[in-house]
């Protein structure tokens, strides 16, 4: 790729020098007029931009039907179908855009192709042009705009419904962490002066709504309830990603941020989704012939990969961001409370 790249630049120099001693006869006055374009000259330029227009046009619809299977499958979250359709309608309307003009700017560039006998029509302005070019993307963006504001209105207004499980999100260089309200529902305050020991979120031990909260460093939810998740940063601005909820928030130093979903999708349920049973399947299928390579060199092979969600960090928050991550298990809220049953409370925690 290395040598690749050199001898595009070194292609690419010469291209510059060839254009630049054109430019440097010209400035001398040379009489030569060969290289001045001709009706043959133009024609085959206008032709040109139609083929590339159509090569372009093929080579999207190439690329949406070749890389489909790294879209994201269905939402895993009930806000995230209405956000799934925002995204559509956004990408269709970009896509007409982009398909509408550049038509038109390659189609014309082709009929209106320079010809000697050709005189070019001037006007000063039209009203007209100008209204209808101006108010037809006004109205538009206005529409978008609005609808994508309405949208994410809706999915921020968190309420602290009475039977929401409320869950935080603790994030550090390089991991997450995450702590449970407890059987009270209501997480105990925490500040980062309070690390210590065993104490690594900072949890207020004299705060009596702490005592029953659960510290784990894999995240459980029972499918279809509230997540109320309340984040906090202990060093740097860092970002919860779970892309499969269509979800996102920055957790910033110093202050708490919140956002909430319902998850609609059990980890089971994905991993018998057509979607992703043929993804694990390709995955499986390249794993295997790398892990041929690997044995035959006598190392060790690789073993198959198994969908799982995960809470991942969305901002470069040092040299170790690539690997923060934390899996999450979505399961029936009987198999949630069995679960969040063998859990060790904070109290147990620091009277050992």
């Amino acid at each position: 790729m290395t040598i690749f790249l050199i001898l595009l630049v070194v292609a690419l120099l010469g291209i510059t020098f060839w254009q630049l001693s054109k430019i440097l006869e010209l400035s001398q006055g040379s009489t030569d007029n060969s290289e001045v374009a001709n009706d043959k000259d133009n024609s085959m330029q206008g032709k040109l931009m139609l083929a590339f227009v159509v090569f372009l046009y093929l080579l999207t619809i190439w690329c949406f039907v070749q890389y489909n299977s790294y879209f994201l499958p269905e939402a895993a979250s009930e806000h995230g179908a209405e956000y799934d359709r925002l995204m559509m309608i956004s990408v269709v309307l970009i896509m007409f855009v982009q398909i509408l003009t550049q038509g038109l700017l390659h189609f014309f560039a082709y009929k209106y192709r320079g010809k000697k006998e050709n005189k070019a029509t001037f006007f000063a302005d039209s009203n007209l042009l100008e209204i209808v070019w101006t108010a037809i993307p006004i109205v538009t963006l206005a529409a978008l705009i609005i609808y994508g504001l309405y949208t994410w209105v809706d999915i921020m207004s968190i309420d602290d419904e009475e039977d929401a499980l409320v869950v935080e999100l603790y994030a550090y260089q390089f991991d997450w962490r995450a702590r449970y309200a407890g059987a009270d529902n209501e997480l105990g305050k925490a500040n980062v002066r309070f690390i210590e020991g065993v104490n690594t979120l900072g949890v207020d031990a004299s705060d009596a709504y702490a005592q029953d909260d659960i510290i784990v460093n894999e995240l459980h939810l029972p499918v279809g309830k509230k997540v109320i998740f309340k984040m906090r940063s202990q060093d740097v601005l860092h970002s919860a990603y779970m892309p499969f909820f269509r979800a996102q928030m920055n957790v910033v130093p110093g202050m708490i941020t919140e956002f909430s979903y319902t998850p609609t999708m059990t980890t089971e349920d994905m991993r018998a989704s057509d979607f992703m049973v043929d993804k694990v399947q390709t995955i499986n299928d390249i794993r295997r012939e790398k892990s041929i390579d690997l044995a035959a060199e006598g190392e060790e092979v690789l073993e198959p990969y198994e969908f799982d969600y995960y809470l991942l960090c969305n901002k470069i928050c040092g040299a170790s961001h690539f690997n923060m991550q934390m899996k999450i298990v979505i399961e029936s809220e009987e198999d949630y409370n069995n679960w969040i049953a063998e859990q060790e409370t904070f109290r147990q925690l620091v009277s050992k």
